[in-house]
């Protein structure tokens, strides 16, 4: 574990002294680099895993940084999968956490708060892409403005439908339903068209929803959209979603599996389109222990887990007859998902086998990639050449893997014996009692805070009694609350409470509610200047 936290240390020290304000680190040459659109990505991506390992005081000053530092109104031709899962998630996980860092939090937190507000921003010049005939996204979007008109309209399976979780999320904080809504229309276009064999493709034309690659599996292209129905529907709550990826499993042992490694097939025919395993693909093991299915993910892991012996990293493809890795496809830019797997399996099993990895990892990452400004990109793993890159999911997920695989007692891996009551305006609410859930780019999610933000209609009504007692016992006398009518403006069926007596409250129950307390629905001009349903007349 403590070398994990050195690893840790010597790749955020120099990308803090060689490369900030920009993307990433250059780590052969000591400088930095814009990569993903230009929000001081690394130290985004690094905030969550710098209170897992303990640094309150640099999260802290990395939170007025970045408020000080990052803006989204810039003219950068953005990914859409990338911002979303790296910038949205990494802020979204950043604010949950901010009171255990010791931030002091602004009134009505985690219903608010400045890091909940970048996300919602970062998030709302995404949202342009998903204006589509089908409901699933660009991949690409101008974040000054929006979907350029040349933009393709070909996008990966995984960038339609690795949204739900920082969406639903950002949904359930901020109250506005448009992300939720987005996400789970694009999880449900993917859905509609897969195969008749219950396969989707690689890539789609997020216009005619016709399959441009029809090559079925589980890795580059397609991983993350399996993940999020499972992540999704534990969030959530969800069986719908977790009912379609139990579809998709079925369709993927049924096609795809052989002697525990999943290959590539057509996804109309089944047929084996290419015999190779793919590094992205060593999450699944950590997902199937996600949904209870420890021994076929064991069974995987372990094949996943030789391949890594053979070269000390796990190369992009490899192809599984000939036991080598592909042409061009050599390299390992010190990706995270076997690890993950390895944390997850950890925690279901305590297999000491998957500590063993977890060693093995430290070892190769410090012997092969480690250079003197950090960790450098693995370009080849049979000669062991490095390229200048060190992308900022190395700080983000592999580092964080390592560690929790190595802490126990990580309060990441809280069962629930401890929690935090936190008052918000909506009533008390629990946080920090375990059961995070991960986003793909390994930003925790607290599923208690989607509870925090909402009050159920009762509880509504319950203040607005509360609040018309108080202001008719101020006054002693009586007031008429001006209701907004189900109709449009100019209709004067606007209903009339006499609010002292108890039928209002008989009315109120009988009549359904359309509009939040404080939202200015349509109505006559003298009458729009309430507050909670005092209406403040020309003649008062």
């Amino acid at each position: 574990r403590e070398r994990v936290r050195a690893m840790f240390y010597h790749a955020y020290e120099h990308y803090l002294e060689s490369a900030f304000p920009y993307d990433e680190l250059r780590p052969l040459t000591c400088d930095g680099q814009d990569t993903w659109g230009s929000f001081s990505l690394t130290l985004i991506d690094a905030l969550d895993t710098l209170l897992i390992l303990g640094n309150v005081s640099e999260f802290q000053r990395v939170v007025n940084v970045l408020q000080e530092g990052v803006d989204f109104d810039i003219d950068v031709n953005a990914s859409v999968f990338e911002t979303n899962i790296r910038v949205v998630g990494g802020l979204l996980s950043a604010h949950l956490l901010s009171k255990k860092a010791g931030v002091e939090v602004e009134v009505g937190w985690p219903c608010a708060g400045p890091l909940l507000r970048m996300a919602e921003e970062a998030a709302r010049k995404l949202l342009p892409a998903f204006q589509t005939p089908t409901g699933m996204p660009y991949g690409t979007v101008n974040l000054l403005h929006g979907v350029n008109p040349g933009e393709t309209p070909v996008t990966c399976t995984a960038g339609i439908g690795t949204f739900i979780v920082e969406f639903a999320t950002l949904s359930h904080l901020t109250g506005d339903p448009v992300f939720e809504d987005v996400a789970r229309k694009a999880l449900k276009a993917l859905w509609k068209n897969r195969s008749d064999i219950g396969l989707v493709g690689n890539h789609i034309d997020v216009i005619t929803a016709k399959w441009v690659a029809q090559d079925a599996g589980i890795g580059a292209g397609v991983d993350s959209y399996f993940e999020y129905l499972v992540k999704g529907a534990i969030l959530l709550q969800d069986k719908e979603l977790m009912s379609m990826f139990l579809e998709y499993n079925k369709a993927i042992k049924n096609y795809t599996k052989f002697d525990d490694w999943y290959l590539w097939v057509q996804m109309y025919k089944g047929t084996v389109s290419m015999p190779v395993f793919q590094s992205l693909e060593a999450y699944w093991p950590g997902l199937q222990s996600l949904i209870g299915d420890v021994d076929n993910a064991m069974r995987t892991f372990l094949n996943y887990y030789t391949v890594w012996k053979q070269f000390g990293g796990l190369p992009e493809f490899y192809n599984i007859p000939q036991g080598y890795t592909v042409e061009k496809r050599e390299g390992y830019p010190l990706r995270p998902e076997l690890i993950e797997s390895a944390m997850y399996l950890y925690r279901a099993t305590r297999d000491p086998t998957l500590l063993e990895l977890g060693r093995d990892a430290v070892e190769s990452i410090e012997k092969i990639s480690k250079v003197d400004c950090g960790f450098a990109t693995i370009k080849d793993l049979r000669d062991h050449r490095l390229d200048n890159r060190m992308e900022s999911f190395f700080l983000a997920e592999t580092v964080k893997y390592l560690y929790l695989l190595f802490d126990p007692d990580n309060f990441i891996h809280n069962d629930g014996s401890d929690f935090d009551v936190v008052l918000t305006p909506y009533g008390e609410c629990i946080l920090n009692a375990g059961g995070y859930i991960f986003n793909t780019e390994a930003h925790p999610i607290d599923p208690a805070a989607l509870h925090c933000c909402r009050k159920r209609k009762e509880e509504q009504w319950e203040v607005e009694d509360l609040m018309r007692e108080f202001y008719s016992m101020k006054r002693n006398k009586k007031f008429t609350l001006k209701r907004a009518s189900d109709h449009g403006e100019g209709e004067s069926t606007q209903d009339s409470v006499d609010t002292s007596s108890e039928s209002g409250r008989e009315e109120r129950n009988s009549k359904k509610k359309t509009h939040s307390v404080l939202s200015c629905p349509s109505q006559s001009f003298n009458s729009k200047l309430a507050v909670l349903g005092q209406v403040f007349l020309d003649n008062t």
